[in-house]
């Protein structure tokens, strides 16, 4: 898988957010994204930080904890004058990374998730907006569609592209596809500049 998305990054000469993926080292496992450059060579990777261990109320139970170990570091890079910050998933919930993230500069945030369908319906536009109006980042949130473990897991899906100010630009429908959008960094310098709440920290 790594000489794989490696080769795909150098063949197309894209920057390649490749995530979630398990990733071992030596006796642990972990949920990561890998970053690989227009080169073919690996500019980050994050270890998902927030484990997803949830019992639903239709009985189903997710123990992510019993499988990957809990990452440590709050992970952002560049593509050229820009910073890029990293989630995966379940971190969606928890604004402290995001808040993390935009202190170290990131003008993009990129979110894989497989979002349960059951919480996504209600959650995955509402999360992924505020943490796009509270970092006044773009924010890229990444959601995988389908079932999975024999069909006893369904995932939202609904990739979306996020501006600084919280409106949707792009969104998948309830199909496998793709969204694309223009980033404009002089809109995101304009947001920060009306409302500047990265300034206004007390907490």
């Amino acid at each position: 898988m790594y000489s794989l998305l490696s080769d795909l990054a150098r063949k197309h000469a894209i920057t390649l957010h490749a995530g979630s993926i398990v990733e071992k080292e030596g006796n642990r496992f972990y949920n990561s994204t890998l970053v690989f450059g227009p080169d073919g060579k690996q500019i980050a990777r994050y270890r998902k930080i927030h484990l997803f261990d949830v019992d639903t109320p239709n009985g189903i139970s997710y123990r992510e904890s019993d499988s990957v170990a809990r990452g440590e570091e709050v992970v952002t890079y560049k593509v050229g004058d820009r910073t890029v910050g990293c989630g995966i998933c379940y971190d969606i919930r928890f604004p402290e990374l995001f808040r993390a993230l935009r202190d170290k500069g990131a003008d993009v945030i990129v979110l894989p998730a497989a979002f349960t369908l059951m919480t996504g319906k209600d959650h995955w536009e509402v999360l992924a907006r505020a943490r796009a109006v509270e970092t006044q980042t773009y924010f890229l949130a990444v959601g995988q569609i389908g079932t999975h473990a024999g069909g006893k897991k369904a995932c939202w899906g609904h990739s979306m592209v996020i501006d600084p100010w919280g409106h949707i630009v792009a969104q998948c429908s309830d199909t496998v596809g793709t969204a694309g959008a223009a980033l404009d960094f002089d809109y995101s310098a304009k947001v920060r500049a009306n409302v500047p709440v990265a300034n206004h920290h007390v907490l």
